[in-house]
């Protein structure tokens, strides 16, 4: 075991001996590397980051939550002109839907419409203003750095009072101070009577709340739409993710009843899921990791031929070398182990040199998109950059311990 370990340290010593004298070819010789481990640990890190937005989004809504909408969200297999055939859905059918169905933790309608929001010399163009009632705050996980929510009393008074988004209310009131104070949308007064925590999940885009403004759904066809123009949607929340296909089941025969369909008639409404948008999430980040792994094994094959050769040369150069080692009693293993440990050293270089460009451009990147650095990724890299290293120095090192001492010995 003793004489194992310092043949280890020896290789290691020569290893590191060698490529100091060749700082440039080592440097050069990297590159591949580098970019490889960079693209796949900032793809990892990427990943990771979306999948983290992607949670807290759908925390904020409520995973055990379903929307029952004239549009199907997901389902493409629906031929869009029967979608846009369908009948409204309005608040009437809400009404009766909101008395029928007996399993719902909490529903309430909603509507959606863009609006220019103004406090002063500040102005959001096309911004998501959402119509919904007072039970809509028990149909999501929502909470408040500010204020509150409107009361039954002010929803079925329509008065104009509006509650915030995080990132609407820094763009209102980039230095606070926003509650209570007084905004318009489209020209209509409104108080703002809430603030909502920041939920930062980029992948919801508009339609995430740090984006939204909430006012009473009646104050909505009042001012922006009429209530027969714009269809709603009616949010429901189970009371638990068990009781989920449950309350799905329930929904359905409700709004059948309600809309009349006999039973051989298809649903003209669409139950929407939580499942519907992760698959979509899983569709764009398959075709991130394919691109990135191609770009990874296009980078790592480069590399790795330029090792080989860079290795092919060093055993041609250090031929004598190797001849007097041998010579004077070094087993092929010795010899072997010696350059697989000099082409893992140099790979190893890049592979650190590539995660701190990785980590660097990862916090480059945060300021747009998230991304999160984990163990993995880091383990990952080392990982690559160690078998990448054994595969392309194997046959160099294989040729150097195969060498015959006397022949190396006369070699010029």
């Amino acid at each position: 075991m003793g004489h194992f370990f310092f043949e280890l340290k020896e290789s290691l010593f020569i290893s590191f001996r060698a490529i100091r004298a060749n700082k440039i070819r080592t440097i050069l010789t990297t590159l591949g590397i580098v970019i490889g481990v960079t693209s796949v640990v900032l793809m990892s890190t990427a990943l990771k980051g979306m999948d983290i937005a992607f949670q807290d989004g759908v925390a904020a809504l409520g995973s055990d939550n379903m929307y029952i909408d004239k549009w199907s969200w997901f389902d493409n297999t629906i031929p869009w002109w029967e979608v846009r055939n369908r009948k409204n859905l309005d608040l009437d059918e809400f009404k009766k839907f909101e008395e029928l169905a007996k399993l719902p933790l909490a529903v309430s309608p909603s509507v959606w419409t863009n609006q220019t929001l103004k406090h002063k010399d500040r102005t959001l163009n096309f911004n998501m203003v959402t119509g919904t009632n007072h039970n809509y705050i028990q149909t999501t996980n929502l909470n408040f750095a500010e204020g509150r929510f409107f009361t039954q009393l002010e929803n079925e008074s329509s008065r104009n009072v509006v509650v915030l988004g995080s990132s609407v209310a820094e763009s209102l009131f980039p230095r606070g101070g926003g509650l209570n104070q007084v905004i318009t949308i489209k020209g209509r007064k409104f108080r703002v009577i809430g603030i909502l925590e920041q939920q930062g999940s980029f992948i919801m885009g508009n339609f995430n709340p740090d984006n939204m403004a909430y006012i009473p759904i009646g104050v909505v066809f009042k001012y922006f739409h009429r209530s027969d123009f714009r269809s709603i949607t009616f949010n429901v929340r189970a009371q638990n993710n068990a009781m989920l296909e449950e309350t799905k089941e329930e929904a359905i025969s409700i709004m059948r009843k309600i809309r009349g369909l006999t039973y051989d008639k298809e649903n003209d409404f669409s139950i929407n899921q939580q499942e519907g948008l992760l698959n979509n999430i899983n569709q764009t980040t398959s075709v991130i990791k394919i691109a990135g792994y191609f770009i990874t094994g296009l980078s790592l094959f480069v590399g790795a031929i330029g090792i080989m050769n860079i290795m092919f040369v060093s055993v041609k150069e250090r031929t004598r070398e190797i001849g007097i080692r041998k010579a004077i009693g070094a087993k092929r293993r010795t010899v072997l182990g010696q350059f697989l440990f000099e082409s893992s050293v140099i790979c190893l270089l890049g592979g650190f040199l590539g995660l701190a460009i990785a980590v660097l451009l990862s916090m480059v990147v945060n300021q747009f998109l998230p991304t999160s650095v984990q163990v993995d990724a880091v383990i990952l890299a080392i990982v690559i950059s160690i078998i990448t290293g054994i595969v392309s120095g194997l046959a160099p090192a294989y040729t150097a311990a195969k060498l015959d001492p006397v022949d190396a010995l006369r070699y010029e």
